[in-house]
């Protein structure tokens, strides 16, 4: 690696700089070393460990994952992929007239390009007297940690915020013995991953199990209250916890970059190559706002399957790789496994019944927990939820990205649609 002097420090000077050590900067590692084996590559990240997924997280809070098993690459892969990974570094400031970073520790990196995979962190509401509350949030291995600690001796926990993270920790801190409610202002949980009638069937084995759970009211305002904390909500309803976690959502992580030097709106604008506005600076991930499947708006899209995507977009972009291919825009993908069941939703899915321009081919077992859904637009498959179906949501996820046509197999994929995707898209490969 060359060094180049810079106001009396020593920094390095790498070919490609990668913020951010998850999915999408991982990935966009192993496209470069596709294409440039010799390249320095400099991947700084927040986190002290190791890269992992926050997908792991609320089983690092119930116990069933180690902590110290859970990464995504051990320090072999970054001395043979010739990586050097600076772990315990912040990005402070991104200055892409220079084209260097500032890190907390002052110390300064130049780069040649950069990849911004910076993710994204918690998201708290506008609720009085939530700050001078004791609370937890689920994002790093840390959080996880603290959550496992102080659930040891905690008999209850609140959970703000029914979304994957706080259903995933819900159902992980009552296996650990906790008394749980949840608290979820819309109307059903899981809200934008499912429907009303799959969410609903989901509710029910929470319920089963002891999981309390509150729809359709938001909390007014928290308070501490001893070892305990109290949450009230607007119907007049008062909670009492003794632990508190907030699992709202999220937001990006671009507090380094500045709006002057490159375009933002909810994250870092990007086009189909992952370009941002600034020469040299391409983004992935939870902070990069990329093109919707379904039009022509950028969005945010913050699931695995699209951060690996995108950072690998990004990685072959970056060294020019011959074989790129551009981004197809993102689509809504999600699995989610709860009590032994497992469900998924892909593309469209909270439409309630047909319309004139989707049709609804919906199938629910009334002896088990089984619900399946496929959503139509005209001979192309656009959405597919389900619990418990035997379906492949990965085959039906490339099905809709690539808009296959069902005009000859409709009827047979509705009926089995396993194997007739698995034979669409075997013929596709081919």
């Amino acid at each position: 690696m060359k060094m180049i002097k810079h106001e009396d420090k020593i920094m390095p000077k790498c070919p490609y700089l990668i913020i951010g050590s998850s999915h999408a900067g991982l990935a966009a590692v192993d496209a470069i070393r596709m294409r440039d084996s010799d390249g320095s590559i400099i991947l700084i990240s927040k986190d002290k460990c190791l890269p992992y997924s926050p997908t792991v997280l609320p089983y690092v809070v119930s116990g069933e994952a180690d902590p110290e098993e859970v990464f995504l690459r051990d320090e072999t892969y970054f001395q043979t992929s010739g990586v050097t990974f600076m772990r315990g570094c912040e990005v402070k400031s991104l200055d892409v007239e220079a084209k260097k970073v500032i890190l907390d520790s002052g110390e300064e990196v130049a780069y040649e390009k950069a990849l911004v995979a910076s993710g994204a962190s918690p998201k708290l509401p506008p609720i009085p007297s939530l700050e001078s509350t004791p609370y937890h949030v689920l994002r790093t291995i840390e959080d996880a940690l603290r959550i496992r600690a102080a659930s040891a001796n905690k008999p209850s926990a609140i959970i703000l915020g029914g979304g994957l993270i706080g259903m995933h920790a819900a159902e992980n801190l009552a296996k650990a013995g906790l008394e749980v409610t949840v608290v979820e202002m819309q109307p059903q949980i899981l809200p934008g991953y499912f429907d009303a009638q799959a969410a609903s069937m989901i509710h029910k084995v929470f319920a089963d199990r002891g999981v309390r759970i509150l729809t359709g009211h938001a909390v007014t305002h928290v308070t501490a209250s001893n070892s305990a904390c109290a949450v009230s909500l607007e119907n007049g309803l008062d909670l009492s916890g003794h632990l508190l976690l907030v699992a709202t959502g999220v937001e990006p992580n671009t507090g380094f970059v500045k709006p002057n030097e490159i375009e933002l709106d909810q994250g870092i604008l990007v086009d189909d190559r992952m370009r941002s506005s600034a020469s040299g600076v391409w983004a992935a991930g939870d902070v990069a706002q990329a093109s919707s499947f379904r039009g022509s708006e950028r969005v945010l899209n913050g699931i695995l399957p699209d951060a690996v995507d995108q950072g690998w977009t990004a990685g072959m972009d970056m060294v020019e790789d011959p074989a790129f291919i551009p981004y197809r825009g993102g689509i809504p993908t999600n699995t989610y496994t709860f009590f032994r069941n497992h469900a998924f939703s892909v593309g469209i899915t909270s439409l309630q019944a047909e319309g004139e321009e989707f049709q609804v081919d919906l199938m629910v077992s009334s002896s088990g927990l089984r619900y399946q859904k496929l959503v139509y637009q005209d001979e192309l498959l656009v959405g597919a939820s389900a619990i418990n179906a035997n379906l492949d949501p990965g085959i039906l996820s490339e099905m809709i990205l690539s808009r296959v046509s069902l005009e000859k197999v409709k009827t047979r994929f509705a009926r089995e649609p396993l194997d007739t995707g698995r034979l669409i898209m075997s013929s596709l490969w081919r």
